[in-house]
């Protein structure tokens, strides 16, 4: 069956319809993952867009219900070059296909990614329609598409009660925590997930109890945190900071989620009030956006934003690039940065936007990008292990 996709400027791509049958609005961003399909359509972050994928050929390994960043799809529409239909991976749960048609996610194949790509960066990023109607009248879907906005999608994706995540000792998909050993492939194929006696014992969060308030939370978050050895609840975007203090956690995590960062305006101000506590706190792209917001930065819209796994970023600290992965359309403004509340301490290598900030006499350290990667290189995942050595005492001041 044929589809169509068509922007907001009037152009007109004519590809397959894939996933469900139905028509869908919505922002249209690229990734560009060669890799990793499975964490991109499960990430909320995605929520109240369309993803177009840039690596021509998706699906080529199925759906794998371990990588899954999240229990469901949220992306509003999917866009490909070429879907693969028959899968070859021993890991494979499910085509890509029929995961998209259970999750009723429409989508379009067989356009050329790489024009639409190009013009997004060209143009910048856009809204637009998927539709398999071939009787559309573009002079009256222009209006609609105009028209649209994301909206308040954090009040979707968040969680409604929270939850805790024990301290865990299975391994992840990329190996063991920290590389305290080597990852064990055969072992792995036959279903063994524990990691060895010695390996639990290098833990190095033990005891130690985060609160993680989800705003939209990739599933790696909680996880890299629980394979350290740390106790993690999960409380809803919405709730009190004088809740959260209460229940006297050690670490504070503020996760990534979709959106415009200013349509929190609620969540900024119980922000606000944990930066006013001493608890170690460390937050990820959404995160680290409200922190700045709440702490008197501001944000803007970036022209067509970083998604992909193959962004560097570098530590102002050490003068070290690290390759990161990233997916936001928003970034901290540094010109309305008060040095005297927090400083740079990333800095994306490719077009000089902020990666992170640092908060002057405060155990608080904050970044664009995804530390918990997956797909993707762990250079970063470092991270994690300076915010388990703040809530056991060491200072991080910028």
């Amino acid at each position: 069956m044929k589809a169509f996709l068509i922007l907001e400027d009037g152009t007109v791509f004519e590809g397959t319809h894939i996933g469900a049958r139905r028509e869908v609005v919505s922002e249209i961003v690229f990734n560009t993952s060669m890799a990793g399909y499975t964490e991109v359509l499960t990430d909320p972050s995605y929520a109240g867009q369309a993803v177009c994928m840039t690596y021509p050929l998706i699906g080529n390994y199925g759906i794998c219900d371990d990588d899954m960043e999240s229990g469901r799809p949220w992306p509003d529409g999917f866009i490909v070059r070429e879907l693969s239909r028959i899968p070859s991976n021993f890991r494979s749960d499910r085509t890509i296909q029929s995961f998209l048609e259970e999750n009723d996610v429409p989508g379009i194949a067989g356009i050329d990614t790489r024009a639409l790509t190009k013009l997004l960066r060209k143009k910048g990023t856009m809204n637009g329609m998927i539709t398999t109607d071939p009787g559309y009248v573009t002079e009256d879907v222009i209006p609609r598409l105009k028209a649209y906005t994301t909206g308040k999608v954090v009040d979707k994706v968040t969680c409604r009660e929270k939850y805790r995540v024990a301290p865990t000792t299975d391994i992840a998909m990329n190996g063991p925590v920290s590389g305290s050993a080597k990852f064990d492939a055969e072992a792995y194929k036959r279903g063994v997930r524990e990691m060895r006696p010695s390996i639990v014992k290098e833990l190095n969060g033990t005891g130690l109890r985060v609160a993680l308030l989800d705003l939209g939370a990739k599933t790696n978050i909680a996880r890299s945190l629980a394979q350290r050895g740390c106790d993690v609840t999960v409380y809803p975007a919405f709730t009190p900071a004088e809740e959260i203090t209460a229940d006297r956690p050690d670490g504070i995590m503020l996760s990534n989620g979709p959106g415009d960062p200013k349509e929190c305006a609620s969540v900024i101000e119980e922000i606000r009030k944990l930066y006013n506590t001493d608890i170690p706190i460390f937050a990820i792209c959404l995160g680290h956006q409200l922190m700045a917001l709440a702490t008197g930065a501001d944000t803007h819209k970036m022209k067509y934003g970083h998604r992909g796994g193959n962004h560097p970023v570098k530590d102002l600290s050490t003068g070290r690039v690290y390759i990161s992965s990233q997916n936001h359309g928003y970034v901290v403004d540094t010109d309305r940065l008060d040095k005297n509340v927090a400083v740079p301490a990333f800095v994306n290598v490719n077009d000089g936007t902020n990666e992170g900030l640092s908060y002057i006499g405060k155990n608080i350290f904050t970044v664009q990008f995804h530390p918990e990667a997956c797909p993707g290189p762990q250079d970063s995942g470092y991270l994690f292990d300076r915010f388990i050595a703040m809530m056991k005492g060491e200072k991080y001041d910028a």
